[in-house]
């Protein structure tokens, strides 16, 4: 069961973030002549923040997500972690802490393939699409958002917050009866984002 909530979290974030992915397409016919444009130049879009201090050494988090935020510090905040898991999703690769008291846990990573970063949200929020859409003004001095698609519900939250423009770290609590941090699984979302950018700006 743990490993069935877990797996329905990354679902969940994965499939909001690609139907809200890129408003900027365009139809016709490309040429081999034609270059997109950097994310710098089209980004931040949407009416999303500029992320104004990006993290740019990045590459050791998105291939061992586990390594971004210690077991230790996950205990801190959400109580005793029975086991991790990786998981290699379709936009990246996530960690996942199993509590003991479950079924709980929380996962976390970056989403590299969403080039779009936060701006991918606010596209979808403009469409109607979010049924939640809440704009965090700064985790460590980073913005970030709380959405979700139709899935809310006690004990989970989905936060992303962007250390760059075209990318997010996306955490996501799916907790229950026995953890702490039940009632308030946004604030248990936040310190995890929280701990996450302090490593990776002293990258």
């Amino acid at each position: 069961m743990h490993h069935a909530r877990k797996l329905l979290s990354i679902a969940a974030v994965g499939a909001v973030v690609l139907t809200g992915g890129c408003s900027d397409q365009k139809t016709g016919t490309p040429t081999s002549a034609a270059t997109p444009a950097p994310s710098s130049a089209r980004l931040p879009a949407n009416g999303a923040p500029r992320v104004t201090n990006p993290i740019l050494n990045t590459s050791q988090a998105e291939s061992d997500p586990c390594s971004t935020v210690t077991t230790a510090q996950i205990e801190e905040i959400g109580g005793k972690v029975e086991k991790t898991e990786i998981d290699d999703g379709t936009f990246g690769k996530s960690c996942g802490w199993i509590f003991e008291e479950g079924p709980s846990s929380v996962t976390a990573g970056l989403l590299p393939g969403n080039k779009d970063g936060l701006s991918s949200l606010y596209a979808k929020h403009a469409q109607g699409g979010l049924s939640t859409f809440t704009p965090v003004d700064s985790i460590e001095g980073y913005p970030g958002v709380i959405y979700d698609n139709g899935g809310e519900g006690k004990g989970r939250c989905v936060l992303a917050v962007g250390v760059r423009d075209d990318l997010t770290y996306t955490v996501t609590p799916l907790l229950a009866t026995g953890n702490p941090m039940l009632s308030d699984p946004c604030g248990l979302a936040t310190k995890v984002a929280s701990a996450a950018i302090k490593k990776l700006k002293g990258a």
